[in-house]
């Protein structure tokens, strides 16, 4: 038993991997990027079976129009074929749908959490080009501060791009997907930080307003007192 006692003394429980105070809704990028996936290949595999089924059943319509049956078992063995194309078309394209939105899932997700550790680098070497060597803190604040809004619309203009390069879009297409991300990334992102505020996170922009009109009304306060 001292001998037990010993060896977890010596072998304390390690620290978690992350810090959940600098993650995005205080969820590490692996779990994240999972649930993500899981997510988009439900959405997708039904959004695919229901898009698939329907395509299913008018092109068997349309390449059968013009023989359509004229007896009661004609018509029988006619409903179960065109059922039976349309549960096969359906579930095709549902996979296919699946691999194609959890891809995109999967890229999107991929450069938000690249760029939040570019900018966190980029404003790092900013640091100690200018002398300031960070504390542990302070650096849990550099992460902290570049996980925002910002990073999720260069990720969505980025999925967007290589989205309308695979496809080949044409200028103006392209022009109107790389809006619509833009637009999708910026909602997408306040409601991330929303959420990350609610749970405990500082997010760089919002402790930015609050240093600026909770300071500055203190000094007002502070200023009136002296005066009075």
């Amino acid at each position: 038993m001292a001998t037990l006692l010993t060896l977890d003394d010596t072998h304390p429980p390690s620290s978690p991997p992350y810090n959940p105070l600098t993650e995005r809704l205080s969820t590490p990028f692996p779990a994240r990027l999972l649930l993500s996936l899981t997510i988009s290949t439900f959405a997708g595999f039904t959004l695919g079976l229901s898009q698939g089924g329907l395509t299913s059943g008018l092109r068997f319509r349309a390449e059968n129009a013009h023989r359509f049956p004229s007896t009661q078992t004609g018509w029988y063995l006619y409903h179960k074929s065109k059922n039976y194309h349309i549960a096969l078309g359906a579930v095709r394209e549902g996979f296919r749908m699946a691999g194609r939105v959890a891809l995109g899932a999967g890229v999107f997700f991929t450069f938000e959490e690249g760029i939040d550790r570019a900018r966190a680098g980029v404003l790092r070497q900013w640091r100690e080009v200018r002398g300031r060597r960070s504390s542990e803190g302070e650096e849990d604040r550099t992460i902290e501060s570049c996980r925002d809004f910002v990073s999720t619309i260069f990720a969505g203009l980025g999925t967007a791009g290589m989205f309308s390069a695979w496809n080949r879009f044409p200028l103006s297409t392209a022009v109107r997907t790389a809006k619509k991300a833009v637009r999708y990334g910026l909602l997408f992102g306040v409601v991330q930080d929303m959420l990350s505020v609610a749970r405990g996170r500082r997010v760089g922009y919002v402790e930015f307003v609050k240093s600026r009109v909770f300071g500055m009304r203190a000094g007002a306060v502070k200023e009136v007192g002296v005066a009075g």
